[in-house]
């Protein structure tokens, strides 16, 4: 059998409001099961074949989460962070705002969701297939 990321924990100050900020950023749906937990343990939004469970904790320190993405949903996610007026910076540590980079050859760009967790949003990884 082939290893592959199941799921991730995402700490957060409230597991719903969280989950549902980002799913609607992106544009995707949340539940209340994850593999091997019962329902409504963790907010769960699938990013692929991977899901993100969010859990409310108390004290956390911030992550990095990255998520790669096609032109289109890069523009319309893109244009929603603009429209919400969140700051984004095209370097992880947001120091070129307001910016996107350009890595091999596409789009790329960092912000934070309410947590604080650093969010990439990028277009190209450079492997060759």
């Amino acid at each position: 059998m082939a290893i592959t990321l199941n799921h991730l924990l995402v700490p957060a100050h409230d597991k719903e409001a969280s989950a549902l900020w980002l799913a609607t950023l992106f544009g995707l749906k949340v539940g209340d099961k994850s593999p091997g937990s019962p329902h409504g343990r963790f907010a769960v939004m699938k990013v692929g074949e991977t899901s993100l469970d969010f859990d409310t904790v108390e004290k956390f320190e911030p992550h990095h989460y990255a998520f790669l993405v096609d032109d289109e949903a890069f523009d319309r996610i893109f244009s929603q962070i603009k429209a919400l007026g969140l700051s984004y910076a095209a370097d992880p540590m947001h120091e070129k705002r307001f910016e996107i980079n350009h890595y091999a050859g596409g789009g790329g760009l960092y912000f934070r969701d309410p947590n604080g967790h650093n969010l990439e949003l990028l277009t190209r990884t450079g492997e060759e297939h």
